[in-house]
């Protein structure tokens, strides 16, 4: 996770310089996309979140840093003459992690999770998960085709799809990974982008469950009905 958020940083960085600079660098390209009349924004996107956990389990708390990182391109298509309204449709990718004390283990091939004791020392416990995601969105903004600095407001739904979940126990001693199925790998949820220029303030709340529905504590018999709730910025280009 480190890894990609050293990745996200460089590309936020890479992603607000080439926003603030585009007014000078495409400046030829902008004037042909001009004098034909059309023109097309935000095709580029990367964010950044803190993910919380939802209708967690009787206590069950999050530590550490939840974070995320999405990236992908949407398709821009403008539904008026003005150019400022239009819908979105993309494709994308996002990694997320959830640290909480929600342990869970492998026993005799079957996923059991348990709270973990607040006497138990370990580094680190937490799942992890990959995921390909559709996001088709309603795009409001104030752009023109001479005009590079906005405000905009998009919001729609987005269906992801988790190829890769793994649940991470760490102490000094040992080391517990694996693949955990218990993850839904169909996920979908509402979300909306509100900003002016590089910063915008991004919201996405799951509508189903991170967990499938087996999932349950083993010493209580609760169910892990636990969703997510999304927080961060949005960064756009092109």
């Amino acid at each position: 996770m480190k890894l990609f958020l050293c990745i996200g940083f460089t590309f936020l960085v890479v992603f607000a310089n080439c926003t603030y600079a585009q007014d000078e660098i495409f400046q030829d390209d902008e004037v042909k996309i001009i004098e034909a009349g059309k023109y097309l924004e935000d095709q580029f996107y990367i964010g950044v979140t803190y993910n919380i956990l939802l209708n967690r389990p009787e206590n069950v708390s999050q530590n550490n840093f939840s974070s995320g990182i999405q990236l992908g391109f949407i398709k821009d298509i403008p539904l008026n003459n003005n150019r400022n309204l239009g819908l979105g449709i993309g494709v994308g990718y996002a990694t997320n992690s959830y640290f909480s004390n929600l342990r869970a283990t492998k026993n005799s091939g079957d996923i059991v999770y348990d709270v973990i004791p607040s006497d138990v020392s370990y580094r680190r416990n937490k799942v992890g998960t990959h995921q390909l995601e559709i996001p088709f969105e309603f795009r409001w903004r104030t752009s023109t085709a001479d005009r590079y600095k906005f405000w905009r407001l998009y919001s729609g739904i987005k269906l992801s799809y988790v190829f890769s979940a793994r649940s991470k126990f760490i102490t000094a001693d040992d080391r517990v990974i694996f693949s955990n199925d218990e993850i839904e790998k169909f996920q979908y949820g509402l979300y909306f982008s509100f900003g002016y220029n590089t910063w915008n303030f991004y919201g996405y709340y799951q509508l189903n469950n991170l967990f499938s529905n087996d999932s349950f504590i083993e010493s209580t018999g609760e169910k892990i009905n636990a969703g997510v709730l999304s927080v961060g910025l949005m960064f756009y280009i092109l």
